[in-house]
């Protein structure tokens, strides 16, 4: 069985999952089943089938799982946005539509991710230049500073664009920088030393991570961004020594900045104690635990949680973004809860599996460093939602409600796809004739009998 076929069989639990996960909720909530709703869900599971099409007609030997996993897990999120407000699932049909156009344009248009590596400097510069623009003209809400409009109420965030460009520019960086990491480093204070071309760049990383949270009030950003650069360091490196270092300097940077900015220090706060002001700055964290606690092991069913209110209001604010995951716990239960985190940690096996599977070092680093974002995504919302760590306000990938992060997110998969593809079909560009019977002339040289006679 060919790899698409798999695929396109493992294509289908996901549509089962999202039509009859918006039926019941369309029952839930009304006697009468509207053809509205299934149209939707129809209309979703025809982009996911156009991106299969895309996929065996360019990248026939791509990984057949990953496309599958991310089909089940939007549609988990769909239905539960279609729970809290139809409106808001609708809008996301969209930008799903958007986020598949993408992930086509990015397979079609992209036959080999090497070519990325020539541009890794001007990808770097690209990514950099979006949170710089996103710091100056960027829109605050809720205390952080992360949105740029663009007319008609509408927002971008820059900084979803902006972790796929870095995560180019650091695999192609480290790549040409792992001879430089293999060699043995000098010990200060028994912590290894990498060597000067290679500290520069960590040091303006780290610089620039905690700048994030100075200048745009967002921990979660800087968490992702540095916590990326450490995966991959590692990778590049194969050396702990380095990755734990980096922790080590972020941790304390991370301190100075909980001292010195006191949005920070209140978020710290109300993580260690939210029920201290449960009325106040504690209330999301608290009725998300709340939330949570009513679910139960088998939950409470597909609107049938205590979730909205009924003149529209949330119970727990935010909670189409950063707490939908507490939405999934209320009403699918912990049986629900482990079943959605289990599709991530499948997802991040697939995709260090085509890291690992990779024949070249710019493909493991890349592929790794793509993984690490959406993993490390998913378990920085999730351990904020369940008070494992700081709320970071980082999105819930493919499930959280967004138009940037869902098209980033696409566009990121189809990238993990190039790559599994290219590791088993290497690309070889289209070569005039001449230059093909010059090829196989080299290739296939005289018997060496014939220079003999």
């Amino acid at each position: 069985m060919s790899p698409r076929t798999r695929e396109l069989g493992f294509l289908i639990p996901g549509a089962l999952l999202g039509v009859i996960g918006v039926a019941s909720v369309a029952s839930a909530k009304s006697n009468v089943l509207e053809p509205g709703p299934v149209a939707v869900a129809a209309a979703v599971i025809g982009l996911f089938l156009a991106m299969h099409c895309a996929l065996r007609w360019r990248m026939p030997q791509a990984d057949p799982y990953l496309l599958p996993i991310v089909g089940a897990i939007t549609a988990i999120g769909l239905v539960t946005l279609q729970r809290i407000d139809p409106a808001l699932a609708r809008d996301q049909v969209i930008w799903v539509a958007v986020g598949a156009i993408g992930f086509i344009g990015v397979v079609l248009i992209v036959p080999d991710h090497h070519v990325l590596e020539r541009y890794r400097y001007m990808i770097g510069l690209t990514g950099v230049g979006l949170l710089v623009i996103t710091m100056i003209f960027g829109t605050e809400i809720n205390g952080a500073r992360l949105w740029i409009e663009i007319g008609g109420g509408q927002t971008v965030q820059l900084g979803e664009f902006s972790k796929v460009l870095i995560v180019i520019f650091l695999a192609g960086f480290l790549r040409d920088k792992r001879e430089l990491l293999a060699v043995p480093t000098r010990k200060v204070i028994g912590v290894p030393v990498p060597p000067a071309a290679v500290v520069g760049p960590l040091a303006l990383f780290l610089v620039a991570a905690l700048a994030l949270v100075v200048v745009l009030n967002d921990f979660g950003t800087a968490l992702l961004f540095f916590g990326i650069f450490l995966a991959m360091i590692y990778v590049a490196a194969g050396r702990a020594a380095y990755a734990i270092s980096g922790f080590v300097l972020f941790i304390a940077g991370s301190v100075a900045v909980w001292a010195l900015v006191p949005r920070v220090a209140d978020r710290v706060t109300n993580w260690l104690d939210p029920f201290s002001d449960e009325q106040d700055q504690g209330y999301q964290l608290v009725q998300s635990l709340y939330a949570l606690a009513d679910g139960g092991t088998f939950g409470r069913g597909l609107g049938g949680g205590f979730l909205v209110l009924e003149n529209g209001g949330r119970v727990v604010p935010a909670l189409e973004t950063d707490f939908l995951f507490t939405a999934i716990g209320a009403e699918l239960g912990f049986i629900g809860a482990v079943g959605v985190l289990l599709l991530f940690v499948v997802l991040a096996a697939r995709g260090f599996a085509i890291a690992a599977r990779a024949p070249d070092g710019f493909s493991k680093l890349l592929a790794a460093g793509l993984t690490t974002v959406v993993g490390l995504q998913a378990l920085l919302i999730v351990g904020g939602v369940v008070r494992l760590v700081p709320l970071t306000g980082v999105t819930l990938p493919f499930m959280s409600y967004g138009g940037s992060s869902v098209v980033t997110n696409f566009a990121l998969i189809a990238l993990l796809l190039v790559i599994s593809h290219r590791t088993e079909r290497p690309y070889r560009p289209r070569m005039r004739r001449r230059d093909r019977a010059a090829e196989r002339s080299l290739l296939d040289p005289e018997p060496i009998e014939a220079y003999g006679e």
